[in-house]
């Protein structure tokens, strides 16, 4: 008969504090059982389920856009207006778009609009901090006089 070996202590992975994990839960424990731990836990794990999982929201966002723009031109009839969404990505008229194209392809291409301005603005943001980043060096080069001395003694300096 096997017997079960007595778990040792071990530290939180959230405030570094040792504890004595639950014998029902043994390896799996990971936090010291506080609630703020336990809480704090559970976001990091739900936070990185999500950034795994972003395809599972963005096919439920767009299928549950779809069904809302076949129900709303389900219940319209063509000469009543439609209810107004927020504004479109490109200031475009969502009316006349709908009118010509449909309901539903008009959500299709708006959704595809806020996914390529998202990417754009993302590498806009990344080529941002790189552009800063050279420029502070190059500040930091023009303006040191190379001896480590800087403008020490009353000598002045251009920066």
């Amino acid at each position: 008969m096997e017997q079960k070996t007595r778990s040792r202590k071990r530290p939180c992975r959230i405030c570094g504090k040792w504890f004595m994990p639950n014998p029902r839960l043994d390896d799996r424990q990971k936090t010291c059982g506080s609630d703020a731990c336990k809480r704090q836990w559970h976001t990091a794990k739900c936070a990185e389920w999500n950034k795994q999982n972003r395809a599972y929201f963005k096919e439920i966002y767009l299928r549950n856009r779809l069904e809302a723009a076949r129900s709303d031109a389900a219940e319209s009839s063509p000469t009543s207006p439609r209810p107004a969404r927020g504004p479109s990505p490109l200031q475009i008229p969502q009316e006349v778009v709908q009118e010509v194209m449909g309901s539903q392809q008009s959500v299709i291409i708006e959704y595809i609009v806020q996914v390529l301005l998202r990417g754009v603005q993302e590498v806009i943001s990344i080529h941002r901090l790189e552009i800063s980043k050279e420029f502070r060096q190059q500040l930091a080069a023009s303006c040191s006089r190379g001896d480590g001395q800087g403008a020490a003694k009353g000598v002045s300096s251009r920066c």
